[in-house]
């Protein structure tokens, strides 16, 4: 596996290798002692999978709040994705920019999106699948949001705003200005 430190401080794009044949392919998408050397000491508690169906649905931009703060590790397993981690850690010197990277079935990539990061994507094709290893469970209690097209933030995002497939939920979070101190740096 290679790890790729990227350019806000915590993100990771991690590629394994893949080994194929005519048979198809092999690849180990997960490694804890590999990810613990690289990454951190981080346990994942929970794997969690959703399908979308249209080209240009988002999903995000999602975090949970402290004590239920969740790392992700996100891979694309059919289709394609748009991937889009937000850094608001207060005090961070990368504080409201994103990072955007392409998944795909195909390609085999994965985005480590720790704590203190807001994480949405939209989908490039149709009949998307992701899958994500979580550091702590799901708890709606701490549950939080941020504008996915929030032009603070200036995502170049895949889809024009009116034809995006988004939930009622995601379609009224706050905007970064209004988001206040979520998570300190």
């Amino acid at each position: 596996m290679y790890f790729e430190k990227l350019d806000i401080s915590g993100l990771f794009l991690i590629t394994p290798k893949k080994f194929g044949d005519s048979r198809g392919y092999f690849m180990e998408t997960f490694r804890q002692a590999l990810f613990a050397e690289h990454v951190g000491p981080f346990e994942f508690v929970q794997d969690n999978q959703s399908l979308s169906a249209e080209v240009g649905t988002v999903r995000g931009l999602h975090f949970q709040l402290e004590p239920k703060a969740q790392g992700k590790l996100v891979r694309c397993v059919a289709g394609a994705l748009l991937d889009v981690a937000v850094d608001i850690r207060s005090g961070s010197p990368t504080y409201g920019k994103h990072i955007a990277v392409e998944l795909t079935a195909e390609n085999g990539r994965q985005l480590w999106v720790p704590p203190g990061f807001a994480h949405g994507f939209c989908t490039l094709a149709p009949n998307t699948e992701i899958s994500y290893k979580v550091t702590n469970y799901y708890s709606g209690e701490h549950d939080r949001g941020l504008l996915w097209n929030d032009p603070a933030i200036g995502i170049d995002w895949p889809v024009e705003a009116e034809k995006a497939a988004l939930s009622e939920k995601d379609r009224k979070q706050p905007p970064l200005a209004d988001l206040g101190d979520v998570f300190t740096y």
